[in-house]
């Protein structure tokens, strides 16, 4: 029997590693080593997933936890890939540092386009690949061509259903097959992280009160979707938009890597409503806050949370900001313009206050915005694509894609070749500012 390596990097990827073992998504193995790989900016001051509430719970499932960090300090494991030449001295040395000798290996990570995945796929060039997706960028394209060498050696993607019926675009273009984690066993081993009862009871002078709504930051500024001004403002606008729909009872999930200031606002307005903000600075999933606080709303922006709440616990839930970045995403294949087109397309807007009805082709969507995304990588979808933008192409949908990547692609709602000119041309913008100027 093999030796497995599970890589993960959040408390919410292990526990979904953890889920499948339990479901028997795994083969038996000799022996199941996770590593771990902590890739914060400041790994060295910033707690770990060994370090988070709750691991001692999962890492039962495994015969042993190393951490990569350590195995290659001081280089930082989202950028540190070794030279091509010293591939077979690592690969050594690793195998007599874990103590693998002639195992035959199998490596079960995340995030395959980038390291520490990819770079630990290059140290093992001879074990077969596993691919688990922790969050929703998995719905969408590879977001680089990688090497057939390493993706013909992939032979699944494991993913919980947090779309159902919707199965994810990640490394399609190697007849990859998806296969789902069972929801029931990823359920009970979230219900039995612990739930930290006496940290949540004792923040805020009375606790915190039954039903609140529960606003999850993503610290978006990080990624530089936004400034961080700007995601202050929007954690005002979730208080805001929970107060009106009548919820005085309020509690803020930060990131765990945001500064604790991102909230000051936040809570400067909840104190000018009259509503209670409780913020919450222990670090633990939302998913034990679902669990623990049975929420009345969950608010967010597009987290991998606000599908959680809604498809895995049947939480009422709601969005906002999703139009601005959308408006504003750059470069065009960010990898996070799949999660946001899910979540916009839905979870209903925290201000509307009424159902979401559901796109028409949830699954013709993501197709679309998969491939005007990823073009090369995604070449066999370009059919499906024009099918959906031909039908669906609507006030409602052109928010997914710009006119200028469709133009360039040659797909419906671009302009027509022979007036690709327009655009660039002086005299026809100037009569527009003048037919602008005369509407207004």
């Amino acid at each position: 029997m093999p030796t497995q390596i599970f890589l993960a990097s959040t408390l919410y990827g292990a526990a979904t590693l953890a889920a499948g073992i339990d479901s028997g998504c795994f083969p038996p193995a000799d022996r199941r080593i996770l590593l771990t790989s902590n890739h914060s900016v400041t790994a060295e001051v910033s707690p770990g997933v060994a370090d988070m509430p709750g691991f001692a719970t999962l890492r039962t499932r495994f015969d042993e936890v190393l951490d990569w960090n350590r195995v290659i300090a001081p280089q930082h494991p989202s950028t540190w890939a070794p030279r091509t030449e010293d591939v077979p001295l690592w690969e050594r040395q690793l195998r007599a540092l874990w103590g693998l000798g002639e195992d035959r290996v199998e490596l079960i990570v995340e995030s395959l386009q980038v390291p520490p995945a990819q770079t630990l796929c290059r140290l093992f060039p001879g074990a077969a690949v596993d691919v688990y997706a922790d969050g929703l960028m998995s719905y969408g394209p590879t977001r680089f061509r990688l090497d057939p060498q390493l993706g013909m050696r992939v032979r699944r993607v494991l993913h919980l259903d947090l779309v159902p019926g919707l199965e994810p675009l990640l490394l399609t273009e190697f007849g990859v097959p998806a296969e789902l984690v069972p929801t029931e066993p990823f359920l009970k081993v979230l219900a039995d992280l612990p739930a930290h009862d006496a940290d949540l009871a004792g923040i805020g002078p009375d606790g915190i009160g039954e039903a609140p709504a529960l606003l999850l930051g993503q610290y978006l500024s990080a990624l530089d979707l936004m400034t961080p001004e700007e995601e202050e403002e929007l954690h005002v606008s979730m208080v805001r938009g929970a107060y009106a729909r009548g919820h005085t009872e309020l509690v803020f999930k930060p990131h765990p890597s945001a500064p604790a200031a991102y909230s000051r606002r936040a809570e400067a307005e909840a104190e000018r409503l009259g509503a209670r903000l409780t913020v919450i600075d222990t670090p633990v999933l939302a998913e034990t806050l679902y669990q623990r606080l049975h929420p009345a709303l969950v608010v967010g922006c597009f987290s991998t949370g606000l599908l959680t709440a809604a498809t895995l616990y049947g939480l009422p839930v709601a969005r906002t900001g999703t139009d601005a970045i959308l408006a504003r995403l750059t470069p065009y294949p960010n990898s996070n313009r799949i999660p946001l087109t899910l979540v916009d397309a839905l979870v209903p807007e925290l201000a509307a206050d009424e159902p979401k009805e559901p796109p028409a082709d949830l699954t013709g969507l993501v197709t679309a915005v998969g491939f005007t995304m990823q073009p090369h990588i995604l070449a066999a979808r370009r059919p499906a694509a024009e099918a959906y933008l031909l039908r669906h192409l609507t006030t409602r949908t052109w928010r997914y894609f710009t006119r200028r990547r469709l133009t360039s692609l040659g797909l419906p709602g671009g302009i027509p070749a022979q007036l690709s000119f327009l655009p660039r041309s002086r005299a026809v913008r100037r009569v527009a500012r003048r037919l602008r100027r005369v509407i207004s």
